[in-house]
């Protein structure tokens, strides 16, 4: 789905003034953009950056550097696996691959029917049920190949 260029201009413009006067606004500004559209579209940034006296790259910068800021709008569910060195030991890596195959799609990806888009997560607080997963916000302990696949099949229900 194309978002009009002229909506887009006119709601970051009300999310713009809705901060006005923060004290360092850049992240709730662009969390405040991502709940409007699902993604913060490039085409906000010279905006926002206009705005607040930075440069389009300091922008970017700050948005690509944080994981959940998203340029693409995501699947209707989202599945996201610990990539942290607990989970990592305990076969996170096994995991990765296997939901990689399974959903036929890499990181940041989402399938082709728009349903599941998966993410790397660096660390959900759950070692010792390590690997772990956030699937639609809801945290799941010691996945492993069968949990996993059942979990893709919740979701794709």
């Amino acid at each position: 789905m194309r978002l009009d260029e002229a909506e887009v201009r006119a709601r970051v413009q009300e999310i713009l003034d809705e901060h006005e006067g923060f004290e360092g606004p850049l992240l709730p500004i662009l969390h405040g953009v991502q709940e409007a559209f699902g993604h913060v579209p490039l085409e906000s940034l010279p905006q926002i950056a206009e705005r607040l006296n930075l440069s389009r790259a300091e922008v970017h910068g700050v948005m690509s550097f944080y994981h959940d800021f998203r340029t693409r709008p995501h699947g209707r569910h989202v599945i996201k696996l610990c990539r942290a060195e607990a989970c990592q030991s305990m076969g996170g890596d096994r995991m990765a691959d296997h939901a990689q195959a399974r959903l036929g799609i890499g990181w940041h990806q989402t399938t082709a029917d728009g349903g599941v888009t998966l993410e790397p997560v660096f660390c959900l607080g759950l070692c010792a049920c390590a690997p772990a997963a956030l699937v639609d916000g809801r945290v799941v302990g010691r996945v492993d190949e069968a949990r996993l696949d059942s979990l893709i099949d919740e979701v794709r229900a």
